[in-house]
């Protein structure tokens, strides 16, 4: 429990997706901003100027282990390369910090199983942050399906795209086993998406990849099978013109989430349909899911509860995940 208000955070790394998350630090009605570090001289003071030029009083540390020795900060966004979450994690979590960790938490399952141990011990909050679980566009989309207008839901797509831009390929100068390529970066979206809809762990993956010279992935498709007929399909690739959707197709109709994992300021559009000649397209609100995820996750250290995302679903990702990688690389399929 924390008396405070505001729960304070400092920011572990200068990464680019500051340019949402710091805002969305400064602008949550129960978070406070105290510091960045980075280890590039000069990166966070940068950063912050570009990001949050109106923040008095927040420090920029030319050092991110600044930041997890400052005692001041009571919670940590990690935002560093995705081989160094787990080892960084860890580090926070021993100097009692909660943790918000950039998805993907970790490369292996064990070791989110070492997170997990850790955050017991020190009783402190961990959460891997998968921001757009947060836009209240998908909680509409559960409320259609459990509604059972679709009926039974069959089968779930899920395809997020882009052609990368030169100044992005550090997106893909690692190896996947070292964190690089499309399936850690924007696969694990995806993949993430798709289980909303199918309870568990699938029975079994099968994925095909395509890799260049650095031994990452710039595009891969696949289909996990839930059994009983349920299949969810992901694609995603760095080469292919924008996509950012699912559909979900049940035994009376279908949806369509149009703009899944979008900009805060993007208009949220669903459409809907039945076999009985209903049809339906819904604009919702505008709403920033960065800040969202930021007040749910201050929330729940300040009053004791737990986070949305639990560590539970983070190793089940990363499992499917795996999995997927090791479908690809061997040419077969994977069971679980």
């Amino acid at each position: 429990m924390n008396e405070h208000k505001k729960l304070r955070w400092g920011i572990l790394g200068a990464a680019r997706v500051n340019e949402r998350l710091m805002p969305a630090i400064v602008d949550a009605s129960n978070a406070e901003l105290v510091a960045i570090g980075s280890r590039r001289p000069g990166a966070a003071a940068e950063t912050l100027a570009k990001y949050a030029p109106h923040q008095q009083g927040v420090r920029a540390y030319d050092s991110p282990e600044a930041i997890l020795d400052d005692d001041e900060i009571e919670a940590v966004y990690l935002p560093m390369a995705n081989r160094e979450h787990a080892e960084w994690a860890l580090r926070a979590i021993e100097k009692g910090k909660h943790v918000l960790c950039e998805k993907p938490m970790a490369l292996k399952v064990s070791d989110i199983e070492a997170i997990e141990a850790a955050a017991h011990r020190h009783n402190v909050t961990v959460m891997e942050g998968f921001m757009y679980r947060f836009h209240p566009q998908h909680a509409r989309v559960l409320d259609i399906v459990h509604s059972g207008e679709i009926g039974e839901v069959k089968t779930v797509r899920a395809s997020f795209s882009f052609m990368m831009k030169p100044a992005r390929r550090y997106r893909v100068a690692d190896s996947i086993d070292q964190g690089g390529g499309a399936m850690w970066d924007i696969g694990c979206y995806a993949i993430h998406s798709l289980r909303l809809f199918f309870d568990g762990m699938p029975e079994s993956v099968t994925a095909v990849s395509k890799y260049i010279e650095s031994g990452a992935d710039t595009a891969s498709s696949g289909v996990l099978d839930f059994g009983d007929g349920k299949y969810a399909h992901f694609d995603f690739s760095f080469e292919r013109a924008r996509r950012c959707e699912y559909e979900v197709v049940g035994t009376k109709g279908g949806l369509k989430c149009h703009g899944v994992w979008q900009n805060p300021g993007d208009i949220p559009v669903i459409s809907w349909w039945t076999e009985g000649g209903r049809q339906s397209e819904e604009i919702l609100p505008i709403a920033d899911h960065f800040r969202l995820e930021i007040e749910h996750f201050s929330d729940c250290v300040l009053t004791g509860k737990a986070p949305a995302l639990s560590l539970e679903d983070a190793k089940t990702n990363c499992r499917i995940i795996v999995g997927a990688l090791q479908s690809a690389e061997d040419g077969r399929v994977v069971r679980f």
